[in-house]
């Protein structure tokens, strides 16, 4: 690269191009001294141009200027595509956490919605229980009926085969044994009152609590089903009662007289099966009947179990407490549970209803039998051989 000075050139030589008188054109002299001038100048342009070239080449695309800004732009080209790929990576980060976030929530709602609610585990044990209670309280109700069927019967070994005056006797001595009273006492029929004075004909001893205390509780409830029903049984027909003619017409009488006393005395043998202690109660159970102030039991009956069932959804603060805090897959089920319950009440009571309609059409039937009257007495018919 020239360095420019002007300390080259003549100055007195550029002194005197600048002051010099005009020459004449039309003399052909060559001045030296203004050759010298021109000279400088020409030389003075042409270090011009040379640093006009410099510049140009320092400039140009090879240059180290254009070659630094180059490096700047291409770096800052990096820097800007390096801001790009963090954004990506902050952008992929940011869905890849977020997706998790969702699928993790989606998880969570699967689980909420496959998993049993403790409600709904507990609702089931309650199910089980109260279906085996059902089977206990038809069983119990069975084998009382075919008792008391015998008992109106009048079959072997019941005090009415014998007569009426041993079923009269039965009876009582049944009463003075188990429920003797104060009046009793004073007879001198009995030693001294009873526990339970009279409980074979009160009321509360079919319907207490909701569930006997024992098998005296049974007892007593059974016998207060015969005072209700039946205190003493007709007679047997025996021996040559049966054979005469008015025998076969009292025996007819006498065994629609038995269906109809069965149809009765079965109707209470299974209120009776329906509050026989028959299977454990669960924890849940025993905690309702401790809320609603019933005496503390581990053993319920049919009658409890469906008690509980229908009323612990009304009035349990626990369940209330667990309700607020399920799951909306839980309520769902919580309801179809309170709808299979409400189908199985509403079954229970529709085999209420055949035996109170088939109560009724006895009653009915009894009714028209009683009303119906000859209108005049015919005279058996003669059945003589027809002459020709």
């Amino acid at each position: 690269m020239r360095h420019f000075t002007l300390a080259a050139a003549p100055a007195i030589g550029i002194a005197i191009l600048v002051n010099a008188a005009p020459a004449y054109a039309d003399l052909p002299t060559i001045d030296v001294t203004v050759q010298g001038a021109v000279n400088a100048v020409k030389g003075v342009l042409s270090d011009i141009n040379g640093y006009i070239q410099d510049i140009k080449t320092f400039l140009g695309p090879s240059g180290p200027i254009e070659t630094t800004l180059l490096q700047g732009f291409t770096q800052n080209a990096n820097y800007q595509k390096a801001a790009v790929g963090a954004s990506e990576q902050i952008a992929d980060a940011s869905n890849t956490a977020n997706a998790r976030f969702k699928r993790d929530m989606r998880n969570a709602q699967l689980r909420d919605e496959h998993t049993p609610s403790p409600s709904a585990c507990t609702a089931l044990d309650n199910g089980v229980s109260t279906q085996a209670a059902s089977v206990q309280a038809f069983t119990v109700a069975a084998t009382i009926a075919k008792i008391h069927d015998l008992r109106t019967e009048a079959g072997p070994n019941m005090p009415s085969y014998y007569g009426q005056a041993q079923a009269v006797a039965s009876i009582n001595q049944q009463h003075l044994s188990l429920y003797c009273d104060a009046n009793d006492v004073a007879a001198r029929l009995c030693a001294g009152v009873s526990t339970i004075p009279d409980a074979d004909q009160q009321f509360s001893s079919l319907f207490g609590s909701g569930t006997y205390a024992d098998q005296n509780a049974v007892n007593t409830a059974k016998d207060y089903a015969i005072n209700l029903i039946e205190p003493v049984a007709p007679a047997a027909l025996r021996g040559d009662q049966l054979n005469a003619a008015a025998g076969q017409d009292a025996a007819v009488r006498r065994r629609s007289f038995n269906a109809r006393l069965s149809l009765t005395q079965s109707v209470v043998d299974q209120e009776i099966g329906m509050q026989t202690p028959s299977v454990p109660l669960t924890a849940l159970q025993q905690q309702y009947m401790n809320n609603i102030g019933l005496p503390s039991q581990t053993t319920g009956s049919w009658l409890q179990v469906l008690q509980i069932e229908s009323e612990r959804r009304l009035s349990d603060v626990t369940w209330a407490a667990t309700l607020q805090s399920m799951t909306p897959p839980a309520v769902e089920r919580e309801i179809a549970i309170e709808l299979a319950l409400g189908n199985y009440l509403q079954f229970q009571i529709f085999k209420l209803g055949l035996q109170q309609t088939t109560i009724a059409a006895t009653h009915l039937a009894h009714a028209v039998e009683r009303d119906y009257q000859p209108t005049v007495q015919m005279p058996a018919p003669s059945i003589a051989a027809q002459s020709n």
